[in-house]
């Protein structure tokens, strides 16, 4: 579990729960992405999952209602259609997130100023093996326009970024995710 003391903006997790752990990383590097280097959010990814969630949930809903005013012998054919494309609502949310999202909690644009330059699409994601201490990050950059995608990634123990008492220390995350960002930026340069 983790709280957010709004005094200090204090991060605290339990360090054994290797979710919450992972949960509060991935929120710092997206408040790092959206408010240091000022990029705007795109929920689009997000937004996706939602909708085919919607729909799962409005089918299942459906099949409810149409039982509750027609009871089951004479319901049985709209509960097989509704269950059958509940099943395959949720086939499809899982290749979703499996494939689509990847693991990936933020994807941030940067705008050029002048508006000559296209669009650079921002993209974080992590993991962590269960019962591992490492975090794995991913940042990767795409040029709008081209579609070339250059990526960074690093696998660091949570110790680097967490104190002995939970709490995590967003300077520490914040250099990693820096220095990564300007290596994506350097080797674009290069190019």
């Amino acid at each position: 579990m983790s709280t957010k003391d709004n005094g200090d903006n204090v991060i605290k997790v339990d360090k054994w729960d290797g979710t919450a752990v992972k949960n509060a990383l991935d929120d710092v590097v997206k408040s790092i992405l959206t408010k240091k280097y000022n990029y705007i959010e795109n929920f689009a990814l997000l937004d996706g999952r939602l909708v085919l969630s919607a729909i799962a949930v409005l089918v299942a809903g459906t099949a409810l209602a149409w039982d509750y005013f027609n009871p089951f012998p004479a319901s049985r054919p709209v509960l097989v259609i509704c269950v059958s494309i509940y099943f395959v609502l949720s086939v499809i949310i899982t290749l979703y997130t499996s494939y689509m999202e990847k693991g990936i909690f933020v994807v941030a644009i940067q705008r050029d100023p002048s508006g000559y330059d296209p669009d650079i699409v921002w993209e974080a994601s992590s993991y962590m093996k269960k019962y591992d201490d490492k975090y794995n990050l991913i940042l990767s950059m795409k040029n709008s326009s081209t579609g070339v995608v250059n990526e960074t990634s690093v696998t660091k123990s949570v110790a680097n970024f967490i104190d002995i008492n939970g709490v995590v220390i967003p300077e520490l995350v914040e250099a990693v995710v820096s220095n990564m960002h300007d290596s994506l930026l350097a080797d674009r340069k290069d190019k």
